[in-house]
């Protein structure tokens, strides 16, 4: 059996009997949580191992736990700071940003890893330009060299802790001022500046065998006219050709409004997986999920499902 591209999203605190038809759907391979599915650790648990004994292969589960803003399940955790922190920290000393970007992805790692889940969608490979307020101190600096050095010493933490890393969003969301989630950014730099800039810490991160990216809904106006989550030219062009990469490729969520301008869900859907995503989120809108379940056609994805299967966590 293979893994399902679909990764919903549950409404609560435990699953109800809708979640669990929902989720034991073909076309469903994963789960993202968020902050309104965490009340305490052992609620969290309960939650987690019930989720993990829905199907067979198991369910994929994920969550944005970067630390800082992003950080979805807080009392009972560690608080991890921002990561534009670190940058700041590599000013001072370089081995001691390393070192704690380090520490900060192992106990990211090993703390969502003793619940059970797999992935955290992490680390933020953007540049901070000093124009994105949804990126931000999200981003490890706006210097290409000290983000790699950095995301390299976070994805060895995760990777110790058992979890592969996720780098996002795809080629780089840090250069424009919109916010994706409220509207499509465009970003309308020549490619060789987004190449020359941007696109340097994927590129890196790539080469080393970063596990799995996501994409970024912003159109890149030299390069596609398509939003990059839905362009074959970034994904099976650039990405997959030209880099030769073969981890996992995650489009961002398709209820987001910088996705709107491909079309109805179902839609957005098959552009998305012809362009090559592997799994896509659709967060925060069942009826959303409901119509995709509906819509598209139940089939074996056997390369994407090695991929997303590829990121299940280390079981020590």
């Amino acid at each position: 059996m293979t893994l399902g591209p679909i990764m919903a999203d549950v409404a609560g605190l435990s699953l109800t009997a809708e979640d669990r038809e929902v989720l034991a759907h073909p076309l469903v391979g994963g789960v993202i949580l968020f902050a309104r599915n965490y009340s305490d650790p052992e609620q969290l648990r309960a939650l987690c191992t019930e989720l993990l004994a829905i199907k067979s292969p198991r369910l994929l589960i994920a969550v944005d736990h970067e630390g800082g803003r992003v950080q979805r399940f807080r009392v009972g955790f560690t608080r991890i700071p921002a990561m534009g922190t670190l940058g700041r920290l590599h000013e001072e000393s370089g081995l001691r940003a390393a070192d704690e970007a380090k520490q900060h992805g192992e106990t990211i790692g090993r703390e969502l890893a003793s619940f059970g889940i797999d992935l955290c969608f992490a680390p933020v490979l953007d540049r901070d330009c000093g124009v994105s307020t949804v990126i931000g101190d999200r981003a490890f600096s706006t210097d290409t060299q000290i983000i790699i050095k950095l995301a390299r010493a976070f994805r060895a933490g995760l990777n110790a802790a058992g979890l592969k890393a996720t780098g996002k969003h795809y080629p780089g969301h840090g250069a424009v001022a919109a916010d994706s989630h409220l509207e499509l950014p465009i970003d309308r730099r020549p490619f060789a500046d987004i190449e020359a800039r941007d696109l340097v810490p994927f590129t890196a991160l790539m080469a080393d065998g970063i596990e799995s990216l996501m994409m970024a809904h912003v159109r890149y106006s030299a390069y596609d006219d398509l939003p990059a989550s839905f362009s074959r030219k970034w994904i099976r062009g650039l990405i997959r050709t030209q880099h030769k990469y073969n981890g996992a490729i995650f489009c961002d969520d398709l209820c987001m409004q910088g996705a709107v301008v491909i079309g109805d869900i179902v839609e957005r859907a098959n552009v998305a997986l012809q362009a090559g995503c592997d799994m896509l989120p659709v967060c925060n809108d069942r009826a959303q999920v409901a119509r995709l379940l509906d819509a598209l056609p139940v089939k074996e994805r056997r390369l994407s499902s090695a991929r997303l299967k590829a990121l299940y966590r280390a079981v020590p």
